[in-house]
C-alpha cells in the first residue's frame, strides 16, 4: 500500500477509472495531505490524506468488488451527471447500493450492454485503447451496404480525424434493398467508432446496439433500462481477456 501511485489508489478505492483519474488529477482537483498532486505523484494508503474537490477520501477497511451489466437505452447518455439536465445512465442504476460506475460509454443515441462496477482496476484494462478487447454490435445501416463497403470495413478504413482503425469482424445478418443489419466485432473504443466508420465508407447508421464484451459477456434477453449483477462466470470471463491483453501488450514490448 506504500508508494502507490495516485491514480492507481483512486482507482483501487473504487471512485472511478485509472484514466478518469488521471484526468481529475490534471484539472488540479486532488491533494495529498493538503497540498496539490500532479501525475506520477505517490501516496501511502495507509498514512497519507487524500482529498477530491475538498472532500476527503479514505480506502475501505474491506473492499468488495461488484459488477453489473446494464440494458442502455437510447435516449441517455453515458456519465454520471449532466449540467445540461439530459438523462444519464446513472438514473436507471440508483437503487444499487454500491457506488459503482459506467466502464468506457455508449453515446446517447446508442443501446445494449454497458458494464458498471467499483473494481477500478478492471474498468481501466477493459477500456484500454491498447488492450484490445472485442465489443460487438449489432448495426442497421442505410442504404444497403454493398461488398466493398463492407470489404473496406473488415479491413479498416480512415476516420475523419486521419486515424485508421483496426480490421473488424463484419457479419451480414439481414438485408434488403435499402439497409443492412450486420453485426460488427472491433477492438477498439474510439469516440462514436461504428458511426465513423460508416460514414467513411458512405453508410448511415440507423441503429446501433452493442450486445456483447470479450465475447462470453452477452446482452441476451435481459430489457431496455433493466440491469443484473454479473455471473461468476462473466466476472472471470472479462478479468482473463484483461490479463490475455496485458500479456499480449508485453510480448509487444509495449
Amino acid at each position: 500500500m506504500k508508494d502507490t501511485r495516485i491514480q492507481k489508489a483512486m482507482a483501487d478505492m473504487g471512485l472511478c477509472s485509472r484514466r478518469r483519474a488521471e484526468q481529475i488529477i490534471l484539472e488540479g482537483r486532488v491533494k495529498l495531505n493538503g497540498r496539490p498532486v500532479k501525475l506520477g505523484d505517490k501516496m501511502d494508503m495507509n498514512t497519507d490524506v487524500l482529498s477530491i474537490d475538498g472532500q476527503t477520501v479514505r480506502p475501505p477497511k474491506k473492499k468488495e468488488f461488484k459488477y453489473y451489466m446494464l440494458h442502455k437505452p437510447r435516449g441517455y447518455i453515458t456519465t454520471a451527471k449532466d449540467d445540461r439536465g439530459r438523462k444519464t445512465v446513472m438514473e436507471l442504476i440508483s437503487d444499487i447500493p454500491e457506488r459503482v460506475y459506467p466502464v468506457g460509454r455508449l453515446d446517447k443515441d446508442s443501446e445494449g450492454l454497458l458494464l458498471f462496477t467499483n473494481d477500478g482496476n478492471l474498468a481501466n484494462a477493459l477500456t484500454h485503447p491498447s488492450h484490445e478487447i472485442a465489443k460487438m454490435y449489432r448495426v442497421t445501416v442505410h442504404p444497403k451496404a454493398e461488398e466493398e463497403q463492407i470489404i473496406a470495413l473488415s479491413d479498416g478504413v480512415y476516420l475523419d480525424d486521419g486515424s485508421k482503425t483496426l480490421p473488424a469482424v463484419i457479419r451480414v445478418v439481414a438485408e434488403d434493398d435499402e439497409r443492412t443489419v450486420m453485426e460488427m466485432t472491433i477492438k477498439e473504443g474510439k469516440n462514436r467508432q461504428i458511426r465513423r466508420m460508416c460514414e467513411a465508407v458512405g453508410l448511415q447508421v440507423a441503429r446501433l446496439s452493442r450486445k456483447s464484451i470479450a465475447g462470453s459477456v452477452k446482452l441476451g434477453m435481459l430489457a431496455p433500462g433493466k440491469y443484473r449483477e454479473l455471473k461468476p462466470s462473466e466476472i472471470l470471463a472479462l478479468k482473463a481477456a484483461a490479463t490475455k491483453a496485458r500479456r499480449v501488450k508485453r510480448a509487444r514490448g509495449e
